[in-house]
């Protein structure tokens, strides 16, 4: 009996670590520039989130914060985020990333993601797409369906991946409509709807019959509705506000690279480093074709998307001139990844100029 009782009590005691030694969820935290809309950055950053916990289970717990400002209202949160025991935080906004460096100083357990950023450092890493190859495609679409030769892109802020994507669109049109041309209104902004709708509408009445945009929000799309044009959703599938205006979406898709990121950290494997994929890597496609989009237009994007994953079309490929003149790429060269990251120029074609 006593050695009965002796081996229940080793039993008993023998289970207590695994009960006590249960690994708590990873706690990944998520901070938006924009409010969380039913389309947009914020919502395929969301998506993305959503993949996380759905693909990792109770192994995770994951949070989002929206609508915080770029600088030291961003400095707040990502600090309350790591005090509060969130060991892997993703900072989706190009404004993001020198705060982000500033709280990763602060907190060097912590494994922060800079989307859209460049710098890193031990706990930093940083992640971005290749959009304009998505803008490219775009640009091929409305070079098919304009009849003005004329569109309209309605831009946030002169940070070189909006450049990229204006150049890339221009490039699209003019491949396969030479005399196209983009007329381009900067607003400063990311997420500023009645100004967007203002600057799509301000475009319309300049000739533009198919406006593209780098803003965060559906209003764009609403004004071409309205107007009767035809628009570039951008982000997410935009028809649910666009049902007759949408040619084609240029999506984001984030789930994927989420999922690993934070499988990396449970399983000690995360490093710091850069990712920058495109459509070859699925974090950019061209999708969700509207009804005034003919076949053979949707078949020609499609083949070039294909063309583009395959390696065979680089959006950047010389020669490339900018719109005062000047050559910047020569026949038979392209652009390399550092040069199209920084990218500060307007190629021919694009009416404008650079905010200072």
């Amino acid at each position: 009996m006593y050695k009965n009782l002796a081996a229940a009590f080793a039993a008993a005691l023998f289970s207590l670590p695994a009960a006590t030694q249960t690994s708590a969820p990873l706690k990944v935290g998520f901070i938006h520039v924009a409010p969380l809309t039913e389309a947009g950055w914020v919502r395929q950053h969301e998506e993305g989130r959503k993949a996380v916990q759905a693909a990792l289970g109770n192994r995770v717990e994951t949070r989002s914060i929206e609508n915080v400002p770029e600088g030291p209202d961003a400095e707040r949160v990502l600090r309350d985020l790591a005090r509060q025991g969130h060991k892997l935080i993703f900072t989706p906004s190009f404004g993001y990333m020198e705060p982000t460096l500033k709280v990763a100083r602060e907190f060097p357990d912590v494994k922060f993601e800079s989307i859209t950023g460049y710098k890193t450092a031990p706990n930093v890493a940083t992640a971005n797409a290749r959009y304009y190859e998505g803008r490219y495609l775009a640009g091929v679409a409305a070079g098919r369906m304009t009849r003005t030769n004329v569109a309209g892109y309605v831009a946030g802020f002169p940070i070189p991946e909006v450049l990229q994507g204006i150049n890339a669109f221009t490039l699209g049109m003019r491949s396969v409509n030479p005399q196209a041309q983009v007329k381009v209104l900067w607003l400063n902004a990311w997420f500023d709807p009645p100004r967007e709708r203002e600057a799509a509408l301000s475009l319309f009445n300049q000739d533009v019959d198919v406006v593209a945009f780098h803003t965060a929000s559906t209003a764009v799309m609403t004004a071409a509705q309205e107007r009767g044009k035809l628009a570039i959703a951008y982000h997410s599938d935009m028809r649910f506000a666009a049902p007759d205006a949408q040619l084609l979406a240029v999506t984001h898709h984030w789930g994927d690279y989420y999922t690993r990121r934070t499988r990396n950290v449970l399983d000690g494997g995360w490093r710091s480093g850069n990712v920058w994929g495109g459509v070859r890597e699925g974090m950019v496609r061209v999708e969700h074709f509207g009804p005034k989009m003919p076949q053979p237009v949707r078949d020609e994007v499609l083949a070039r998307q294909r063309d583009i994953a395959e390696g065979r079309l680089k959006p950047f490929n010389g020669p490339i001139n900018d719109n005062d003149g000047r050559a910047i790429v020569p026949a038979g060269s392209a652009m390399t990844d550092e040069q199209i990251l920084s990218m500060n120029f307007l190629v021919s074609g694009v009416q404008g100029k650079i905010p200072k």
